[in-house]
């Protein structure tokens, strides 16, 4: 899309300017001059994201700024790559190569200043754009009144009886004082119909006499708003159309002292609608309630900071069935020879009631045959797309109002398969690597990636599928009918392009040479033996399901086709040599490879651009070639095997900055601890995330000073995040030992060891760990049949996970364990019993027990009843395998 393009190449250009001029010399004032007029279109983007869908315009000027700036990527891209290569050639090979480096770069300038003289017209064009709709924008709210309020059918309403009777008894009852009720949800998915079941439930009707509905969305007119809350009441005269809104809100407001009342504000969209609005309703205490439907979650907490608003849950796969049975045979039965299609169609739904309704009116079109209901079985989403007005425009609402930063992240969400469980570090390595993230004071990317899928989160257009230990996402995923909403907006703006099967591959409308990504879902190796070209081509991304090893004779396809990429990502590929070509990949910012290599070779220290590797090898050791301390813009290194790092180069320091030390570095995993030197973690003061794997007796052991290469980790001020997995192969591991506690890193949250053999006195050094909130303690990682908790540890403990034990007794108090929320066994068996000390936990939120003894089951289920009585909510237990 536009606004991410205009974004990254800003970034791309400033950094070539402020890092790599040398690059670009002979056309840096071009270059220069280029970057100030491109920041006029930003600001244009930037406050036109809303106008976009209203003035065609604006439109027009948007895509044709998308492809100006899309041309000047090309050129100047290009001409990076082309001077970098050129300079790591020999005098021989350049003369071989024959570039007339000096006629390329007056190319170069003459293609630059085409390009500005079109950005200059478009700038003129775009003063002419803001003109109009900042003419229109003046009297939009007398211009466009109150859009319509969506139709609700109050029969056939399905699966909300449970919630309607919560949300009763919370209007009925609570504090004396005015109190804010919402419901929130993704769109489509009922909030009104809710609302509406509440509002006119007998109970509601009984005990609010002053009763009100009003519908907000996206646009509206305050007057207007209470004019209509007093012609609900009966309260309306002519006159009072000529009055101001302050006077509306007074009168409103003395309507509504007089007694108990209920208003239904249905679609809020801001917190500035609500604060706009508020001042028309009286704190009485009469135990009066607003109740409020919103997308927005953080909408909800504005309106009462106190309440957790209500998140409105998908229906059922029986609940889908029903609903569409009803939409679509009214009172009559399914015929037996359609039901099974028929809950087919329904699961396909996704839960998402508009989606259903949608369908159903599809179906009630036509004659019931069970060709036609296969049919629409095996497309759903498709046949839900081709009536826009009904669901698509709905959804499509949440992504047109989206801030202007969050746009290009929601439209990569059609990157990733459909219902694909997306891990979220990948993403966020993704997002950064896009150029979609951008620096905010002194706060990182990452941390920046993080905040904005939140606002998805809390927007509801993406779902947590799965929660990290420390409470933050780890997989999410979209909801089909918003990923084929990304998907559509996508393909309009040039974004993406989905490729998922061989018929694709040899269609005309895949044209790699039209869009910026590429995304293979299936019969990759086809793809790539169809040899494709785009040399616009920036991300290439391989989602396959099924491993593919790929031929030595194709290593090379990624250069030959995508020169200027800048996300490479080939995980489902198996490689059985490492593409040596990635080398000239000048643009490079993030590389996932899976292959059988046994070494990272220097060559990838050329890529000055790299910011995130993953490798996965079969090989149980890599050896890192890599110069990574050359490579300046490298935040994560990520590898499954035991990597032995090259240290920085022997120069002395003489005072000064160390040019040596890399601040953007975060995360190492995984090393052998042979690699954890002085020389290397010094320069890596910044590292949150470290991986060890190895012999881990090496990392330990103590020189005749007392110092050992553990030492060295003592000074990661910045560590959050450490994992010793004892790896002896092919000897079994022998017992361990643990540093003393002032040596591990001050501000460590989160530890995971595996086959360390510890002793069970150890644990008091680990529970003295001043800021440990989770520990995992995989297989084998303690050893012994007796674990007595002691006295002033774990005071920030909130997850605590044991694997393979022989672990017989344990004995602990709820003082042990002050804030423990989530404890999982896996493989404990020799277990006995769980420590009754657990039932006073009362911060104990989840137990799950994984092949476990009975009598150890039986404890937890014990620990379950007897939380039930001073907790809100039951502990939740899960056993597996389930008990028969």
């Amino acid at each position: 899309m536009a606004d991410a393009a205009v974004e990254f190449l800003l970034l791309n250009l400033k950094q070539l300017l402020v890092y790599n001029a040398d690059l670009i010399s002979g056309v840096k004032e071009q270059v220069e001059a280029l970057y100030n007029e491109l920041i006029m279109l930003k600001a244009f983007l930037k406050d036109s994201t809303e106008k976009r869908s209203e003035y065609e315009i604006v439109k027009a000027l948007v895509r044709q700024i998308r492809v100006v700036v899309y041309e000047a990527e090309d050129v100047i891209d290009t001409f990076v790559v082309q001077t970098a290569l050129q300079r790591t050639r020999s005098a021989l090979s350049k003369a071989f190569h024959g570039i007339d480096y000096p006629a390329k770069l007056r190319s170069v300038a003459r293609e630059i200043q085409s390009i500005r003289k079109k950005v200059d017209e478009i700038y003129r064009k775009q003063s002419f754009g803001f003109g109009v709709f900042n003419q229109l924008g003046e009297t939009s709210s007398r211009v466009f009144p109150n859009k319509k309020a969506p139709v609700v059918e109050e029969e056939n309403v399905v699966g909300f009886d449970k919630e309607a009777e919560m949300l009763v008894g919370l209007l009925n009852g609570g504090r004396k004082e005015l109190e804010v009720v919402s419901v929130i949800g993704m769109g489509g998915l009922g909030k009104t119909t809710l609302a509406r079941k509440v509002f006119t439930d007998p109970a509601i009707e009984y005990e609010f006499y002053i009763r009100a509905w009003i519908y907000v969305s996206q646009v509206y007119n305050r007057k207007d708003v209470f004019l209509d809350i007093l012609s609900s009441l009966d309260k309306l005269t002519d006159e009072m159309y000529r009055w101001s809104d302050e006077r509306l809100a007074e009168v409103l407001r003395g309507h509504l002292q007089s007694g108990r009342y209920l208003v239904v504000i249905d679609d809020v969209w801001t917190k500035d609608a609500w604060d706009d609005l508020k001042m028309a309703f009286p704190k009485n205490n009469d135990r009066s309630k607003i109740l409020l439907t919103s997308r927005n979650r953080e909408v909800a907490n504005h309106a009462n900071p106190d309440r957790l608003p209500h998140n409105l849950r998908f229906l059922t796969d029986d609940e889908s069935w029903e609903l569409l049975e009803k939409k679509v045979f009214r009172k009559e039965n399914c015929p037996s020879e359609l039901v099974d299609l028929g809950k087919k169609i329904a699961k396909e739904c996704g839960g998402l009631p508009l989606a259903i309704v949608v369908i159903a009116g599809l179906l009630m079109k036509r004659d019931k045959t069970c060709e036609w209901w296969e049919k629409v079985a095996d497309s759903v989403s498709s046949y839900v797309a081709r009536d826009p007005k009904q669901c698509m425009d709905i959804l499509a609402l949440s992504y047109i109002h989206l801030p202007y930063h969050l746009k290009a992240c929601f439209l990569y969400f059609g990157v990733f398969p459909e219902d694909y469980e997306i891990p979220v570090w990948k993403l966020i390595q993704l997002w950064v690597a896009e150029g979609f993230i951008q620096q905010v004071g002194e706060i990182s990317l990452e941390d920046t990636a993080e905040e904005q899928l939140e606002d998805l989160v809390d927007r509801n257009l993406v779902l947590v599928e799965k929660r990290r230990s420390n409470g933050g996402i780890k997989t999410c995923r979209v909801h089909d009918m918003l990923h084929d909403l990304c998907l559509k907006e996508a393909e309009e703006e040039n974004f993406l392009q989905e490729i998922k099967g061989l018929d694709q591959v040899h269609r005309s409308s895949v044209n790699p040479d039209k869009y910026r990504r590429l995304c293979i879902q299936s019969r990759v190796l086809d793809y790539i033996s169809s040899k494709p070209c785009g040399p616009h081509v920036r991300s290439f991304l391989c989602f396959v399901g099924e491993q593919r090893e790929l031929g030595r004779e194709h290593t090379s396809f990624i250069y030959d086709a995508f020169k200027l990429l800048r996300v490479l990502d080939m995980k489902p590929i198996l490689l059985s040599i490492f593409p040596v070509k990635i080398k000239e990949l000048f643009h490079l910012r993030y590389v996932a490879l899976y292959g059988s290599f046994e070494i990272l070779p220097a060559s990838i220290s050329e890529l000055c651009n790299l910011q995130t590797i993953i490798i996965e090898t079969s090989s149980r050791t890599l050896k890192v070639e890599a110069d990574i301390w050359k490579m300046l813009q490298l935040r994560h290194l990520f590898t499954n095997a035991s990597s032995r790092l090259r240290g920085p180069p022997a120069k002395a320091r003489k005072g000064g900055k160390d040019p040596l030390v890399r601040r953007n570095l975060q995360t190492i995993s995984t090393i052998s601890p042979e690699s954890c030197t002085e020389d290397i973690l010094a320069r890596t003061p910044n590292l949150k995330k470290l991986g060890i794997r190895g012999k881990l007796a090496t990392l330990m052991m103590e020189d005749k000073g007392g110092s050992s290469l553990f030492d060295n980790l003592t000074k990661l001020d910045h560590l959050v995040t450490l994992k010793l997995l004892n790896d002896t192969f092919p000897h079994p591991p022998s017992r361990g030992s643990l540093p003393q506690l002032y040596k591990f890193p001050p501000n460590l949250k989160k530890l995971t060891l595996a086959d360390t053999l510890l002793d069970w006195e150890y644990m008091s050094t680990l529970g003295m760990l001043p800021k440990l909130e989770v520990l995992k303690l995989k297989d084998n990682a303690f050893k012994g049949g007796c674990w007595k908790a002691l006295d002033g540890g774990f005071h920030l403990l909130r997850f605590l996970q044991i694997g393979k034990v022989d672990l017989v007794h344990w004995e602990a108090l709820s003082h042990h364990f002050p804030r423990l929320q989530r404890l999982i066994l896996k493989h404990c068996e020799s277990l006995e019993v769980l420590p009754s000390g657990l039932w006073d936990v009362s911060t104990l939120q989840s137990l799950e027990l994984h092949h476990a003894s009975p009598t150890a089951v039986a404890s937890a289920k014990q620990i379950q009843k007897q939380q039930q009585g001073f907790t809100i909510n039951r502990v939740k237990l899960l056993v597996y395998p389930p008990e028969p």
